[in-house]
């Protein structure tokens, strides 16, 4: 691995020279490290770029990795990865991209990741984006996340966009069994020009499912925004959408929430609401000893921890 690798792997994957469990480092399309566990084999895709992580019925309190770099411009890097998790399993996922540019040349990394979970199992699953570097390429980062949740199956996922990157679209579909709860927490950041898109389709299937999506953003300069989720309900189940952003300067954001109710039983809910930061909250911090700049960034970095 070259340094800037291991500098981008510290911000998006908390590595400290090693990972503890299985791992796989993608650096420029090309594997740069791995390591299966008793629990947990990670293998190669025999008809495309990507990996199959298989992890064992009842694995307990055991992380894999796949952090994936870029680090020059020019690179379009493009992989296929899919999770087959066994029935009872209880596991972390840490999955984080981060581009590095120096160049004129655009970079972009594409991320296909597809869930497919077991009876009774569970995952937390940590994704981290960001862009680095001087170049003036754009820096493209194009997650799609695709889940299948069978029986009682729960599904965590924490996901951050934390700065630098040019333009993105984030697509999370999933498909919820009976029991199965799906937990959703995004946070986006975007400055200067920068433009984010994400899109969400849950269709519940079984009854008593379940799914809480929260999304907290943060547009600035001449950033945008839109935001669009899509909540099914084909059975008695819970769903709740909400989407909550801060605009400052220019900034722009759309939000366009979507309920289907299939069932007499469905319970859903959406709640979405866009505005500046209070000139209260600034006059506060400032009263502390704080610049205006400083209010403004401390009270951002609230919102989106």
């Amino acid at each position: 691995m070259n340094e800037i690798t291991k500098d981008l792997l510290r911000e998006i994957s908390e590595w400290d020279g090693s990972f503890k469990g299985a791992y796989n480092i993608r650096e420029n399309g090309q594997c740069a490290g791995r390591v299966s566990s008793k629990n947990i084999k990670i293998e190669s895709k025999k008809d495309q770029p990507g990996l199959e992580i298989w992890i064992a019925p009842n694995t307990k309190d055991e992380t894999v990795s796949i952090p994936a770099c870029v680090t020059q411009g020019g690179v379009d890097d493009l992989v296929y990865n899919d999770f087959f998790v066994g029935e009872n399993a209880d596991v972390t996922i840490v999955a984080g991209c981060g581009i590095h540019t120096e160049t004129g040349e655009p970079a972009r990394h594409n991320g296909i990741h597809r869930f497919f979970l077991g009876k009774n199992s569970r995952v937390k699953y940590l994704e981290k984006h960001i862009g680095k570097g001087h170049g003036t390429g754009l820096r493209y980062i194009d997650p799609v996340t695709e889940a299948e949740l069978e029986e009682n199956a729960v599904l965590e996922m924490d996901t951050a966009q934390i700065g630098g990157v040019d333009r993105t679209t984030r697509v999370t579909s999933a498909k919820l069994g009976e029991g199965a709860k799906l937990y959703i927490r995004e946070r986006i950041l975007t400055e200067k020009e920068q433009t984010a898109k994400t899109e969400f389709h849950v269709e519940m299937n079984g009854k008593d499912s379940g799914v809480d999506l929260i999304s907290r953003s943060v547009a600035r300069d001449d950033s945008h925004q839109s935001y669009h989720s899509v909540i099914v309900g084909n059975a008695p189940c819970t769903g709740h959408s909400e989407c909550d952003a801060i605009i400052s300067e220019n900034g722009k954001v759309d939000a366009a929430p979507e309920l289907h109710a299939r069932d007499n039983d469905a319970a859903l809910i959406h709640e979405a609401a866009i505005g500046k930061i209070a000139g209260e909250q600034i006059l506060k911090l400032r009263t502390l000893g704080l610049t205006e700049e400083e209010a403004e960034a401390t009270i951002i970095d609230g919102f989106l921890s």
